[in-house]
């Protein structure tokens, strides 16, 4: 094929995409960009001091917080803001090459035309598909017994012309003929909440406009019982809405008056709905009939600090996991008639973690996590117990969708570092696993050049932690390859040793990618949440740096060789690991970082902030859960010394971490940091706590992260 400007410009991008580190050689088509490096902006500090407890903490970046939050609207925050992205951009002018070329890496590893496995529920079959080139899915269905696949919903249509677009709820009534869908177009995760009628493809009623979570559907199809959320972005009211009636008037099936946020679920016979309240680490549930949702509730047990339970039902039967004579649960039944005499049926075990159950019509499914592994088993009637056999020791294994009351044929998904998403259909009776789909990757990929490992760290005080490790076969474990390391730490939620494609531009270029399971998570088990939380939680920080130096140790890079990154909670993480440890890193990306902790966690106004109480401690109450939260608050704790390159980001509608959070620890950072590594702050003016929707421009934001890791490490910034 002769050479165009258009083949010529993809042969350019393709080498820079596929070359080692040296990112960018020398080349009139890369060249950086020799102007004078542009002023850092450089916010104003306003004398504030917050007191307490007979302490006082100054606050020179409050002013940061628009008083109108959540709109933002002060001229001088917005401009603040928007410099600090068009200083971003100056620096970074030089990478819009790479920057491309690794959006096209990235891009070349997803197949457009991509489309999930059908799940039967009823009479139909249910799928989404992305046509190529589209950002958002078409959803279809089709006769279970065979016919035309019809479109029942396309997000493309409903994103046209939207800078944000988010699919919420997708509910298909029992009897095939509705469908309740919610999104968000701003970010702010109010979801607003619609009913389609499949026959038409009309939608014929808008619900609310402030919905939140996934609702449920009587058993007649005639109603739909949702959550909705306060002006305080909290989920506190559990609603019915009648078909025909006129929607704002829907009758309340349960206020919660505490802090506790409220969802709505059902059981897997759908026998019954779920009201399920919870904050940090414990919850309650009531179960409603779900032919008769506005009768009576039935508690299944009273809500009780620390106490942490689920419920799914057969027949008159319930089943309930629970950690209440065990951190890591166990298994009990109980009659629907008595729903709180619970009887055991598998003990707590310290190394098996009981971590989710449904209730099929033959058989118990447990997803399960031995000695950190991801198991899944099944429980027979006759007391038969199987264990579902995978392909690898160390992996991701969880059940899939399975929509009906029964799964004679389970679907299950399935991955490791180095195995594709893979979905499997598992036959249940002649117990086999089918492989149904494995997550293409059109640019290629050959998992024969890969290795991963899980390595058992000592750290300080003495704990075992696991780290697992990714890299290409031909990494040298000498110290003299790259290292990028991630973690999270944080809520109970693990971070599994999953396959993801982008980080192959990182290991293709010479990095090992580790993902530090420090506590704070669940990956080891309940308590491993309970020991990085509240008192404990400078574990989930000390764990991190004493990982990655333990990986130094191994040859897994060095210091000047190692970036980070982690976001929000992990976010968090990020901050104080930079403060504590800066020496460790080189560069460190902390996305829409949890960084104020202290003057987020005084602030009761804040949706988040009272159910967070119990993970890190009541700083208004507690003199000693302030001292604590100080000393490990980013924010309040960068000092005068020398910092990693740093890329934070932010968005301007983000309900869980607000934009001034990330904007306030910047200019704190610019402010003292000693070094001339740079400080950058990308605030997303259109969208919230996941950055941009659709999933090409996820992959710029991806490109934009890894672009800055490699200019860092090449010394180009």
């Amino acid at each position: 094929m002769p050479e165009t400007p258009v083949t010529r410009r993809r042969d350019l991008l393709v080498a820079a995409a596929v070359a080692p580190l040296g990112l960018l050689p020398p080349s009139p088509g890369f060249a950086m960009d020799q102007r004078a490096t542009p002023t850092a902006p450089l916010a104003r500090r306003v004398d504030h001091v917050t007191r307490m407890h007979g302490r006082s903490v100054p606050d020179p970046y409050r002013w940061l917080r628009d008083p109108g939050y959540p709109k933002v609207t002060d001229p001088e925050i917005l401009a603040y803001l928007e410099a600090e992205n068009a200083y971003r951009e100056a620096r970074m002018a030089g990478s819009s090459m790479l920057e491309e070329a690794l959006f096209e890496e990235l891009k070349g590893r997803i197949r457009e035309d991509d489309e999930s496995v059908p799940y039967p529920d009823g009479d139909f079959l249910y799928w989404w598909k992305f046509e190529p080139g589209a950002q958002y899915r078409d959803w279809y269905r089709r006769p279970r017994e065979g016919g035309e696949a019809v479109r029942i919903l396309s997000e493309p249509a409903l994103a046209d012309g939207k800078a944000y677009f988010r699919l919420g709820a997708f509910a298909v009534s029992p009897d095939g003929r509705l469908l309740a869908w919610s999104a968000d177009t701003s970010g702010d995760e109010r979801f607003e909440l619609r009913i389609r009628d499949l026959a038409s493809g009309r939608d014929i009623v808008t619900v609310a406009p402030d919905s939140l979570g996934q609702p449920v559907w009587t058993a007649d199809s005639k109603g739909l019982v949702w959550t909705q959320a306060s002006a305080e972005w909290r989920p506190d009211r559990v609603r019915l809405y009648r078909l025909g009636s006129a929607p704002g008037n829907d009758p309340v099936l349960h206020r919660e008056e505490t802090t506790r946020w409220v969802s709505v679920d059902s059981t897997q016979d759908r026998r019954f709905l779920l009201i399920v309240t919870s904050e940090s680490g414990a919850n309650d549930v009531r179960l409603l009939d779900a032919a008769n949702p506005e009768g009576p509730a039935r508690l299944v047990r009273p809500f009780q600090p620390g106490l942490r339970y689920s419920v799914d039902s057969r027949g008159d039967t319930l089943f309930i996991l629970a950690n209440d004579t065990h951190p890591n649960f166990r298994l009990a039944t109980a009659p629907v008639a008595e729903p709180g005499r619970w009887t055991t049926m598998i003990e707590g075990s310290q190394t098996r973690y009981l971590r989710g159950l449904v209730a099929f019509t033959s058989y118990v499914a447990l997803e399960e996590r031995e000695n950190g592994i991801d198991q899944v088993t099944l429980l027979f009637p006759d007391g038969g117990v199987r264990r579902v056999e995978f392909p690898e020791a160390v992996r991701t294994a969880s059940l899939g969708t399975n929509a009906e009351p029964d799964a004679p044929v389970l679907r299950l998904g399935y991955s490791s570092m180095v195995t594709p998403e893979t979905v499997y259909d598992y036959d249940v009776a002649a117990d086999r696993l089918t492989v149904r789909k494995v997550q293409e990757i059109p640019s290629g990929y050959d998992p024969s050049r890969y290795a991963s490992e899980r390595l058992m760290v000592t750290a300080r005080d003495g704990v075992k932690v696991p780290v697992s490790v990714l890299y290409r076969k031909d990494y040298r474990k000498d110290g003299s390859g790259l290292l990028h390391v991630y973690g999270y730490g944080a809520y109970g939620i693990g971070t599994p040793p999953a396959f993801s494609a982008s980080r192959l531009s990182m290991v293709d270029r010479g990095f090992a990618y580790a993902i530090i399971h420090a506590r704070g998570g669940d990956d080891m088990g309940y308590t491993w949440y309970l020991d990085g939380k509240l008192e404990r939680k400078a574990n989930t920080f000390n764990d991190f740096v004493d990982a990655t130096r333990a990986l130094h140790a191994a040859g897994f890079g060095a210091p000047e060789r190692t970036s980070a990154s982690g976001g929000s909670a992990g976010g968090w993480l990020m901050g104080v690991v930079a403060t504590q440890a800066p020496e460790t890193f080189r560069a460190i990306v902390a996305h829409v970082p949890f960084v104020d902790v202290l003057n987020t966690m005084l602030d009761p106004t804040l949706p988040l902030t009272p159910g967070e109480f119990p993970e890190w401690g009541n700083p208004i109450e507690d003199p000693a859960a302030f001292d604590r939260l100080l000393a490990l608050s980013p924010y309040d704790q960068v000092k005068r010394q020398d910092y990693p390159a740093l890329l934070v980001t932010a968005g301007l509608n983000d309900p869980r971490v607000t934009y001034w959070e990330p904007a306030k620890w910047v200019a704190r950072l610019r402010a003292e940091s000693g070094s001339r590594n740079p400080i950058f702050l990308k605030t997303n003016m259109g969208a919230g706590h996941g950055g941009k929707s659709g999933r090409f421009e996820r992959l710029r934001e991806v490109a934009e992260e890894l672009a800055f890791i490699f200019m860092v490490m090449d010394g180009r910034l």
